[in-house]
């Protein structure tokens, strides 16, 4: 089954009853945020698919392991999106990827009206390169690059 966005969820509530409630969640099981350990899931789903070692998307990503690790174990919490940007971009996931697994951590999803979201949307859909190259072409255009974890406030 494949996650539905929140206009299509909304529209099958306005015809839900309270006692068909369990059936809905059953239902769309796939596009709801369920709790914490999701996104760990989640994550962790998608390396075994994409056939990647944590140990390599921390490398690609130019996070340190050990953080990277404890991220990915709920060990550690970011408020840093950009963390988890550097992530997923480094596992190769796709823009709609991205934006599931930025839900399933809590943190706003890319949105196309911030000129910066706009551009790392298109930098998921072209892949221009290495976190290097994407942090290189947001500086060009005069914007912040990715931060890593040590950058944190």
């Amino acid at each position: 089954m494949s996650e539905k966005n929140t206009r299509d969820l909304e529209n099958v509530l306005g015809s839900t009853h309270i006692k068909n409630y369990s059936a809905y969640c059953a239902e769309n099981k796939d596009s709801m945020i369920m709790g914490k350990d999701d996104f760990i899931i989640y994550m962790k789903k998608l390396f075994q698919e994409k056939k990647l070692t944590q140990q390599q998307v921390f490398l690609k990503a130019d996070i340190p392991e050990r953080y990277g690790y404890k991220l990915l174990n709920g060990e550690k919490r970011t408020k840093q999106r950009d963390v988890i940007l550097r992530i997923c971009y480094a596992a190769e996931f796709t823009l709609e990827e991205t934006q599931r697994a930025l839900k399933e951590y809590e943190m706003p999803t890319l949105y196309a009206k911030k000129p910066r979201d706009a551009f790392m949307m298109i930098v998921f859909n072209e892949r221009p390169g290495s976190i290097i190259d994407v942090n290189a072409l947001l500086k060009q255009n005069g914007m912040e690059p990715l931060r890593t974890s040590g950058l944190q406030d």
